[in-house]
C-alpha cells in the first residue's frame, strides 16, 4: 500500500511540475550576403539542461543558436530536456536579396546533382561501412597548434601503460622548456598506451622531423573498448564516401593506360619533342601550333584547384594524399591521349579556317560510324549542354569570384570593389577572346609559362630553404599513403582524397581539353594525343605535387581549420614573407587564363547547339563577359557549385564514347608508331 501511495504521489508531482517545452524563436538575416542566416531559440519548461539537435551539421548539440544558414531553406531542431521530453521545430530564415533567392533555389539542385556525382556504390551495396570510426583517442600537448614553440618533455607517467583509465583521470605530467608543468587529463575512457617515454621529448619545435611528422605532438592514446563513430558537432556520424565520379574517372584512366600499352610512359619523350615544335608542319591543317594548343589546354586546368584544392586535400588526407595524387595524375595522361586524338580526328575545318572539334564531334560522328547515330547525338548534345553551363560557371564566374576574394584578401583597398574588378577583368578577357582561338593561344602561350615558372620557382625556393626536411617529408608521404590513421580514413580514405583532387584538377576524361587540341596544326591525330598527355603531368605531377610538398616541408599540412588557398598562402608566407602578395597575383593569372580557355570550350559547345555562324559566336562571347562581371561582384554560392559540378558531369558522356572508340585510337596509334620509326613524319630541318 505504501509503495502504491509513493508511486501515486510521484506521478502527481511529475504531472504538476513537468511542463511542456515552450520554444520562442528569433530568425535573423543580418545582411544581403548569402549563407549568413541565424536561428536562435529560447526554451521554457521541462528540466534543463537542454540539448539542441540541429539539421545544420556544424552547430553543436549544446548551442541554442545556428549560424551561417542558407536563407530560404528549412532547418529543423529537435530540443530535448534532461528527462527525455522533446519537441521538433522547423524554421526558415527569410530571403531579402535576389542573390539569396537564387542561392536558396539552387541549393536543392546542387544536392540532387551531388547525390549522383558523389554517390558511393560500394557503401550502397554494403561492401563497406562509410562511417568514420576512431579506434583510439589521441592525446596531445594541451592547446597545441602548429605555431607553438618550445621543447615539451614528459616528466612523469601517473598511470601504468595498459591501465584502464576513466574520463577525467590524471595520466601524465609534462614540462615546457624545463619550466612550467601541465597535468594531462584523459578525455575518454579506455586502455592507456604510451606514445612518449618518461623523461623523453614529446615535441620540439626546433626539431624539423617533429614539425613535419604527422601527429608528433601526441604523447598518449586511449584505445576504446569498441570503435567509436566520429561525429559532426550536431551529433551526426561523419562519413568518408568513395564518390562514383572519382571511380568513373580513375577506372577509365586505368583502362586507357592498359589499352594503349602504357602510352603515358612510353610516349612521354616523344610528347616533349612534339611540344618543342620538332614536328611542327606549317602547312598542316589547323589554327595553332602543338605548343599553343597545349598552353591553352593547360591554362584551362592549372588554376585555383592547384592552390586551394591541394590545401584541402592535404588537410583532409594528410601527407599521404600526395602519393595517390601523383598516381592518378600519371594514369590521367592516358585519358587525355585518347580524347585529344579523337578530337583532332573528327574535327571539322570550315573554308574560313575556323576549326570545330572536341567531344561533340567525335561522340556524334564517331558513334554514327558504328551505326549508333541516335545514341551519339544524345551523348554529344548532353555534353554540349553541360559544357556551356560549365563554361559560364566553373570556367568563368567561379574563377572571377575566387580571384577577387584572394586579391581583396591581400589588398584590403579592393574590398567592396567587386563590380569594378569584374568590369576590368571582363575588358581584359574580351580583348583576348574576341580574336578567337589564335588570339587565345598566343596569350596563353605567353601567360602559362610565366605563371607556371613563378609558381614553380617559388615552390622550389621554399623546398630548398627547408631541404633538411626532405627525409621526414618523404617519410610522411609514404607512411601517410600506406599506413594512415583511422581518422584520415585509412588507406582507402587517403587514396580517395588524393585521386579526387587529381581527377578534379587535371580534368582527364572530362573532354574539355579535346576542344583546344582539335585546333592544332597536324596531319596525324595521335600526334596531338601525345602533346595532350603532358597536361596531367604538368597540372598534377608537377604543380599539384609542388603545392603539396610546400605544405609538408613547412609543416602546414598539420594545420586545421583554414581554407585551402589560405593554407597554401600561409605555407609560402612562412618562408617568403612577401610571397602571399605574389601568390594573390598568380591566382588572378591562373583564373584569367582559365577564363579565356573556357570561353573557347563553351563557345564551341554553344555553336554545336545553335549554329556555326560568327553572329552566334559573338552572342556567346558577350554573354560570357557579362557573367565575368556577375561572378566577381555577386556571391552566388550554390549557383557556382552547380555549374562547377557540370565540369565533372561532362565526363559521363565523354568516357562512354572513349570506351567505344578506344579500339580505333589503338589502331591509329599503331600506324603512327610505324610512321615515326620509319621517318615518314614531317620533321623540322636543323638550321
Amino acid at each position: 500500500m505504501r509503495n502504491i501511495l509513493t508511486f501515486i504521489i510521484s506521478l502527481i508531482s511529475l504531472t504538476i511540475f513537468s511542463q511542456e517545452l515552450i520554444v520562442k524563436e528569433t530568425l535573423l538575416n543580418p545582411s544581403i550576403r548569402i549563407n549568413d542566416g541565424v536561428i536562435k531559440v529560447e526554451v521554457e519548461g521541462g528540466t534543463p539542461p537542454y540539448q539542441y539537435k540541429w539539421s545544420s551539421q556544424e552547430t553543436p548539440l549544446t548551442s541554442n543558436q545556428a549560424f551561417g544558414l542558407i536563407e530560404g531553406l528549412p532547418y529543423t531542431v529537435v530540443i530535448s530536456d534532461a528527462n527525455g521530453q522533446s519537441v521538433t521545430k522547423e524554421y526558415t530564415v527569410p530571403t531579402e536579396a535576389i542573390t539569396e533567392v537564387f542561392n536558396g533555389f539552387m541549393t536543392p539542385a546542387v544536392s540532387a546533382m551531388g547525390a549522383v556525382l558523389f554517390w558511393d556504390p560500394f557503401a550502397a551495396i554494403g561492401i563497406y561501412d562509410p562511417v568514420v570510426y576512431a579506434d583510439q583517442k589521441l592525446i596531445s600537448i594541451p592547446n597545441w597548434s602548429t605555431e607553438m614553440e618550445g621543447k615539451f618533455m614528459l616528466k612523469q607517467w601517473l598511470m601504468p601503460e595498459g591501465q584502464k583509465v576513466k574520463n577525467g583521470d590524471k595520466i601524465a605530467v609534462i614540462s615546457r622548456n624545463g619550466g612550467e608543468l601541465d597535468t594531462i587529463i584523459s578525455p575518454v575512457a579506455g586502455k592507456l598506451n604510451y606514445l612518449a617515454q618518461e623523461g623523453g621529448v614529446v615535441y620540439n619545435s626546433d626539431n624539423k622531423e617533429h614539425v613535419i611528422e604527422q601527429g608528433a605532438h601526441f604523447l598518449a592514446s586511449v584505445k576504446y573498448d569498441e570503435p567509436v563513430a566520429v561525429l559532426h558537432p550536431n551529433g551526426d556520424k561523419q562519413q568518408k564516401a568513395i564518390p562514383f565520379i572519382v571511380i568513373w574517372l580513375v577506372i577509365g584512366a586505368f583502362f586507357f593506360t592498359v589499352r594503349m600499352g602504357f602510352i603515358n610512359l612510353k610516349g612521354f619523350r616523344h610528347s616533349l619533342d612534339l611540344a618543342r615544335g620538332k614536328y611542327d608542319d606549317p602547312d598542316a591543317p589547323g589554327q595553332v601550333t602543338h605548343f599553343q594548343a597545349l598552353a591553352t589546354a593547360v591554362s584551362g586546368t592549372v588554376g585555383l584547384g592547384n592552390i586551394a584544392g591541394v590545401g584541402v586535400a592535404i588537410s583532409l588526407g594528410g601527407a599521404g594524399a600526395t602519393f595517390w595524387m601523383i598516381v592518378c595524375g600519371l594514369l590521367g595522361m592516358s585519358s587525355k591521349f585518347v580524347e585529344c586524338t579523337l578530337g583532332v580526328k573528327y574535327r571539322d575545318i570550315l573554308p574560313d579556317g575556323r576549326v570545330f572539334g572536341g567531344p561533340m564531334n567525335y561522340l556524334r560522328y564517331g558513334l554514327e560510324k558504328r551505326n549508333m547515330k541516335g545514341f551519339g547525338k544524345v551523348l554529344a548534345g548532353l555534353f554540349a549542354v553541360l559544357a556551356v553551363g560549365a563554361s559560364f560557371g566553373g570556367g568563368n564566374m567561379f574563377q572571377a569570384n575566387q580571384s577577387f576574394e584572394q586579391l581583396s584578401g591581400q589588398f584590403p583597398a579592393l574590398q567592396g570593389m567587386g563590380f569594378w574588378f569584374g568590369i576590368i577583368t571582363a575588358i581584359l578577357v574580351g580583348i583576348v577572346i574576341i580574336g578567337g582561338i589564335s588570339s587565345i593561344a598566343k596569350v596563353t602561350g605567353k601567360i602559362v609559362p610565366i605563371m607556371a615558372s613563378i609558381y614553380i620557382v617559388a615552390a622550389l625556393a621554399v623546398i630548398i630553404i627547408n631541404i633538411e626536411n626532405i627525409g621526414p617529408a618523404f617519410s610522411a608521404i609514404v607512411n601517410g599513403a600506406f599506413s594512415p590513421s583511422a581518422l584520415k580514413g585509412g588507406v582507402i580514405g587517403v587514396l580517395v582524397v588524393g585521386f579526387q583532387r587529381a581527377a578534379f584538377s587535371n580534368e582527364a576524361g572530362v573532354g574539355s581539353a579535346a576542344i583546344a587540341h582539335s585546333t592544332a596544326k597536324t596531319n596525324n591525330p595521335p600526334s596531338e594525343g601525345f602533346v595532350a598527355l603532358l597536361e596531367p603531368f604538368i597540372d598534377t605531377v608537377v604543380v599539384c605535387t609542388l603545392t603539396a610538398l610546400v605544405l609538408i616541408f613547412t609543416g602546414m599540412h598539420e594545420v586545421g581549420g583554414l581554407g585551402g588557398a589560405q593554407l597554401t598562402s600561409d605555407a609560402f608566407g612562412s618562408v617568403i614573407s612577401w610571397f602571399p602578395y605574389v601568390l594573390a597575383l598568380a591566382v588572378f593569372l591562373f583564373a584569367f587564363s582559365t577564363m579565356i580557355s573556357w570561353s573557347y570550350y563553351g563557345m564551341r559547345a554553344w555553336t554545336y547547339l545553335f549554329g556555326k555562324s560568327k553572329k552566334v559566336e559573338f552572342v556567346y562571347k558577350m554573354l560570357f563577359l557579362v557573367f565575368v562581371v556577375i561572378g566577381a561582384s555577386v556571391s552566388l554560392g550554390a549557383v557556382l557549385d552547380f555549374s562547377d559540378m557540370m565540369i565533372l558531369a561532362m565526363s559521363f558522356p565523354n568516357i562512354i564514347g572513349l570506351y567505344i572508340m578506344s579500339g580505333e585510337v589503338k589502331s591509329d596509334l599503331k600506324e603512327y608508331w610505324i610512321k615515326l620509326k620509319s621517318n615518314q613524319l614531317y620533321k623540322k630541318q636543323k638550321a
